[in-house]
């Protein structure tokens, strides 16, 4: 494990970490005084009050969690490529198939590899396929090759359909799609650093400071 790349991990969640609990702690606050009259529909379809509040909490929790979870993740990811390869780097190209949007963002590129990182995708929107494939078709005409690296894999149905699309839409292209194992493995492969085992390793250490 390459100690230097693991510090700046370690030290990268240690950030996200602290900013996520002030959020959570600043959000939780903050609904100590909110306007709660909307517990009367929560009654009438059997939430009691209680429950009520602890679900409204922690639908606020899980949002900045998710938020923190995924950006972090991607960060990670980008810092194992940027020690492998430290020329690439994240570039805007112009949208040159249409208005909207003027630009397209490329997550990490190095060389014509067009690397987009996501920790997850859950949409269940169509017309995310349109966007999609204007996005993979520009950077394709551009003279990059599309690959897609997406950590979790989503578990609804019809958000599964739409990842089976898009990885049929980059190997028409002739790109590349990895999406949950697969996607660790190429992180590993493309450099040779196994963020997997990084993770593990500081989340047991985490987990070790609340036993």
């Amino acid at each position: 494990m390459d100690s230097a790349l693991y510090d700046e991990i370690k030290n990268l969640s240690d950030k996200y970490s602290s900013e996520l609990r002030a959020k959570i702690d600043d959000r939780t606050e903050e609904m100590k005084s909110d306007d709660n009259s909307h517990f009367l529909i929560y009654r009438v379809l059997g939430i009691s009050e209680s429950e009520g509040n602890l679900i409204d909490i922690y639908q606020n929790k899980g949002r900045f969690l998710y938020k923190y979870a995924g950006a972090f993740l991607e960060d990670s990811a980008t810092l194992c490529l940027r020690h492998k390869y430290p020329t690439g780097k994240k570039v805007k190209i112009p949208n040159t198939l249409g208005r909207r949007p003027s630009t397209y963002e490329i997550d990490f590129l190095n060389d014509t590899d067009a690397l987009e990182i996501k920790w997850r995708d859950a949409t269940t929107d169509g017309d995310h396929i349109t966007k999609e494939h204007t996005r993979v078709k520009v950077i394709s005409q551009k003279g990059y090759k599309p690959i897609r690296v997406m950590f979790y894999y989503p578990q609804r149905e019809q958000a599964v359909r739409i990842q089976e699309t898009l990885k049929t839409l980059y190997e028409g292209i002739k790109g590349e799609y990895y999406a949950g194992d697969d996607a660790w493995n190429f992180i590993k492969n493309y450099t040779g650093f196994d963020l997997k085992e990084i993770l593990e390793k500081i989340a047991d250490e985490r987990m070790s400071e609340y036993a």
